[in-house]
C-alpha cells in the first residue's frame, strides 16, 4: 500500500497541490480496497493485488486529465450522505451545506412545503427531506438527465422527494410549481458570467454542466430576480426565500429582493467570509 501512496504522489505531483493529493491517494484506496481510512491505516503494510494497482493507474490518468475525483469515484459526500454524481449534474459544494443547515436551523413549521429550483444533484432537496421527516420535499430541473440522477440519491438516501421537470424561465400554467404554495423555496441557481471562466479551474470548465454554471453577461441576477417573483405569487403567508449566490453578486441580490418588496431580507457570509447565502421573507 505504501507503494501505491508513493506511486499516487509521484504522477500528481505536477498536477494538484500536496494536500489535494493526499486527500485524493485515501480516496482512491478506499475505493479500490473497499476499506475505509481506518482499516487501511492498520493495513498500510498489505500488499495491493494485481488488479487494484490497475484500478489506481486507471484513476491517476483520469486525475491527470483533470477529472473529478467525484466523476471518478460516482459518489461524493454532502450533509453526512452520499450522492451519486456525473456529468450531468454540479458536484456538490461546502457551501452548499451551510445553505441546508441555515433552511434547517431556521424552520419550525412542523411540515413543510419545500421546493428545490434547479435540484441538480437532489442535495439540497434530500438533505431537507432527510432531516425534516414530516416535511413535503419537491425538487424542480430542467434537465431530465440530472432528475434521473436526483431520484437515484433520493432512493439510496431513503427519502421520499417528488422530483419534476420545468424551466423556470419559461413556466407552463400547469406547472407544479405555479399551482401549490410553498412554505420553503430554495435555489442555488446557475450565476456565473463568461468573464469569470479564465478564473475557473479546467476540472469544472471540462466536466460540469454549463447550463448549471453559466448566465449571460448582462444578466448576472437573471435566475434570481424570475425565483423572487415566483416566490411573490406562491410563497405562503409566512413562507421563506432561500438562495445560494455568487460573493460577487450578494448585495446586488439582497438589494434586488428588498426592492421587490421582500421582508427580512438577511445576507450571510460563508466559512471563507464570502457573501454566499440569502434569506427573505414575503411579510
Amino acid at each position: 500500500m505504501q507503494k501505491a501512496l508513493s506511486y499516487i504522489k509521484k504522477e500528481l505531483s505536477c498536477y494538484y497541490p500536496e494536500m489535494e493529493i493526499k486527500s485524493f491517494s485515501y480516496l482512491i484506496l478506499q475505493y479500490v480496497c473497499k476499506k475505509d481510512k481506518h482499516a487501511l491505516l492498520l493495513d498500510k503494510d498489505n500488499q495491493l493485488s494485481l488488479n487494484e494497482n490497475s484500478q489506481i493507474k486507471e484513476i491517476v490518468a483520469d486525475l491527470k486529465k483533470f477529472r473529478p475525483i467525484q466523476h471518478i469515484l460516482g459518489k461524493s459526500e454532502f450533509y453526512g450522505s452520499s450522492y451519486i454524481v456525473n456529468e450531468n449534474v454540479l458536484i456538490p459544494r461546502p457551501e452548499t451545506e451551510e445553505l441546508v443547515d441555515l433552511i434547517l436551523t431556521t424552520t419550525h413549521h412542523p411540515s413543510p412545503d419545500i421546493l428545490d429550483i434547479g435540484t441538480g444533484s437532489g442535495c439540497i432537496a434530500v438533505s431537507l427531506a432527510k432531516n425534516l421527516p414530516e416535511a413535503n420535499v419537491y425538487g424542480m430541473d430542467i434537465s431530465d438527465k440530472a432528475l434521473r440522477t436526483a431520484s437515484q440519491n433520493a432512493l439510496i438516501n431513503q427519502v421520499k422527494v417528488s422530483f419534476f421537470q420545468e424551466n423556470i424561465l419559461e413556466l407552463s400554467e400547469s406547472s407544479l410549481l405555479t399551482t401549490n404554495q410553498w412554505d420553503i423555496i430554495v435555489s442555488n441557481p446557475p450565476y456565473i458570467v463568461p468573464a469569470e471562466k479564465k478564473y475557473m479551474s479546467e476540472n469544472v470548465l471540462k466536466y460540469e454542466p454549463h447550463y448549471a454554471l453559466f448566465v449571460p453577461e448582462d444578466q448576472p441576477l437573471l435566475f434570481y430576480e424570475k425565483i423572487a417573483d415566483v416566490g411573490l405569487r406562491h410563497l405562503s403567508k409566512e413562507g421563506k426565500l432561500f438562495f445560494e449566490t455568487s460573493s460577487l453578486y450578494g448585495k446586488a441580490t439582497a438589494d434586488m429582493l428588498i426592492n421587490k418588496g421582500y421582508k427580512q431580507v438577511e445576507l450571510y457570509k460563508d466559512i471563507s467570509g464570502n457573501d454566499r447565502i440569502i434569506q427573505a421573507s414575503i411579510l
